[in-house]
């Protein structure tokens, strides 16, 4: 019996050690093509070791181009996302958690629908509407951009949570005098914490890799993100690729730590009411 559940032990170890290597495997790889010089990089046999000779790749990518300010203008537009989110989904959702009205419902199926429209297709109207209010070439309109698109999915989210929240708790805050906005502010928003941290996470992650709007919205080269930036390597007639590996990983890792700093927050946050107490 020990000897099956041994065997079964290891056969687990295995297979999360497996995944976890094909999660890792593009990352490494990205290692290891910026630190191959480019007549290795076309050899018929790859190297599947980094060569540390070639690391002043890095100190060069980062003295000859503006991936410092790119990644400064990912960031700001991915915090800002994160947090308009938040603050814009989180009534929403308790009115769509506690409400029975038909309005209620009609807003409902609203979010749901926008979840279909692609980026692409807004691109025009919003560069339109944006050019008008002055928010063009502007980071504050690139995250209100952003935050369109990510308003409805936390909004349903949060919603889920919302909706584990047991309302005893709520009449009790409401017979002590609390009021409607407090119980939301005091009561509600501290029992839904890992879900709006799991929310703030998906929001974040959306604003640091978007492309479209990015590349649409902003000319200005110094208000430009990581994700434009990037894509401006690639070339007609020729692509630096162990330039563009070297920056794809310093626009990679931030990413990375930040997702393994909150992943805890995510997991909690993603199964919350999913159970109702």
């Amino acid at each position: 019996m020990n000897q099956t559940l041994s065997w079964s032990h290891g056969l687990r170890i295995a297979l999360v050690l497996a995944l976890l290597g094909v999660a890792a495997f593009p990352i490494y790889w990205m290692l290891v093509t910026s630190l191959t010089s480019s007549p290795d990089l076309f050899a018929a046999k790859p190297h599947l070791l980094p060569d540390f000779a070639q690391w002043s790749v890095y100190g060069h990518a980062f003295s000859t181009t503006a991936v410092g300010t790119w990644l400064k203008n990912s960031a700001i537009v991915a915090f800002g996302t994160a947090a308009l989110s938040i603050v814009l989904a989180i009534f929403p959702a308790y009115v769509l958690s506690r409400y029975r009205l038909p309005a209620v419902a009609i807003l409902g199926v609203a979010l749901f629908v926008t979840q279909m429209l692609p980026e692409a297709m807004l691109v025009v109207p919003l560069y339109a509407i944006f050019g008008e209010l002055g928010l063009l070439n502007s980071l504050t309109g690139l995250i209100l951009a952003n935050t369109a698109f990510t308003v409805p999915v936390i909004t349903l989210i949060l919603k889920g949570a919302v909706d584990g929240v047991p309302i005893d708790i709520e009449e009790a805050a409401c017979i002590d005098g609390c009021t409607r906005l407090g119980i939301v502010l005091t009561v509600v928003l501290p029992l839904v914490a890992p879900s709006l941290a799991a929310a703030a996470v998906i929001a974040f992650f959306h604003g640091w890799n978007e492309y479209v709007f990015a590349q649409t919205l902003i000319s200005d080269q110094g208000l430009q993100t990581a994700s434009v930036g990037l894509a401006g390597f690639v070339g007609e007639l020729s692509t630096p690729m162990h330039t563009v590996m070297a920056i794809g990983l310093m626009y990679t890792l931030p990413a990375v730590v930040f997702y393994l700093f909150v992943q805890r927050y995510v997991v909690s946050g993603m199964t919350a009411g999913s159970v109702k107490g």
